[in-house]
């Protein structure tokens, strides 16, 4: 597993919920059990997210102070805006693309619908795996 990746808010929040496919946590642990990196965006979110199980934050600030956080690098702004003004994508989205972009990542992600839309982005959803 040498390629890097970028693990989505939605994706992380699926994995430590236990609500992806068997073969989808496989994929994940794999990924998480190498490098776990996430974007400054995933970890406002995860720190903000109020499950419906209040045990649940602890495991989310446990996995998010584990992670890697990638914030704003030289050339993210640009892509941000490049990705964004291309492809009409909400801002938090187009820096997480733009991140992945700028860094050579893949995104993992589960709501995959709208990066897809940026052709030249490398996304994978451990929900169809």
């Amino acid at each position: 597993m040498a390629e890097g990746y970028l693990i989505d808010t939605s994706a992380a929040i699926k994995y430590l919920n236990g609500t992806f496919s068997s073969k989808g946590l496989k994929y994940m642990d794999d990924i998480v059990d190498v490098e776990s990196v996430i974007s400054f965006i995933s970890e406002i979110e995860l720190q903000v997210w109020k499950p419906t199980n209040p045990d649940d934050i602890v495991v989310y600030q446990k996995f998010v102070s584990s992670s890697i956080v990638l914030g704003l690098q030289e050339g993210i702004i640009a892509e941000t805006i490049r990705v964004r003004k291309t492809y009409n994508l909400k801002l938090p989205d187009a820096l997480i693309a733009a991140t992945c972009l700028v860094n050579n990542l893949t995104l993992v992600a589960d709501n995959d619908k709208d990066f897809a839309k940026v052709k030249s982005l490398k996304c994978i959803n451990p929900s169809t795996l």
